[in-house]
């Protein structure tokens, strides 16, 4: 079993190559048979997260963390974090409504829970209000 420093340090790794869409990062920090979910997203494998994280259709880019792990024990590591993200692509509400890039830098707050399987993550739990990326649109609106 991992000490609660090197699971922290692995899900903040982890965390990060999810961000960075670094393939070989998450290959080597989780377990082929990983389970991931969050606010957006339900993977029941590795290659999916990994399939996910190839997608090109995002709406916001140039992601900045940070973030904090938490002392927990056991098989588990938490950790809170703030993203920072720009909206760099067209935003679609899917009722016509269409917000285009505006540049605009979005915040997002949340925590994760990760299991570990000896030194590699095999689960994951996300939790974020995923309102906080939209709550800039407010104002501005479609044109």
């Amino acid at each position: 079993m991992t000490s609660n420093a090197e699971r922290a340090s692995i899900l903040t790794r982890a965390l990060r190559a999810a961000l960075e869409r670094d393939r070989q990062a998450i290959v080597d920090l989780c377990t082929e048979d990983l389970k991931a979910w969050t606010p957006a997203l339900a993977t029941s494998s590795r290659d999916e997260l990994l399939a996910e994280l190839e997608r090109d259709d995002y709406v916001f880019s140039d992601a900045e963390a940070d973030i904090v792990p938490l002392d927990v024990g056991g098989d588990f590591a938490c950790a809170e974090w703030t993203v920072t993200l720009t909206h760099s692509r067209p935003l679609d509400f899917g009722d016509g409504a269409v917000v285009p890039p505006t540049g605009l830098r979005v915040t997002l707050h949340g925590a994760t829970v990760a299991e570990f399987r000896g030194e590699r993550i095999c689960a994951v739990r996300q939790y974020a209000d995923q309102s906080d990326l939209f709550e800039p649109f407010r104002t501005v609106g479609p044109d």
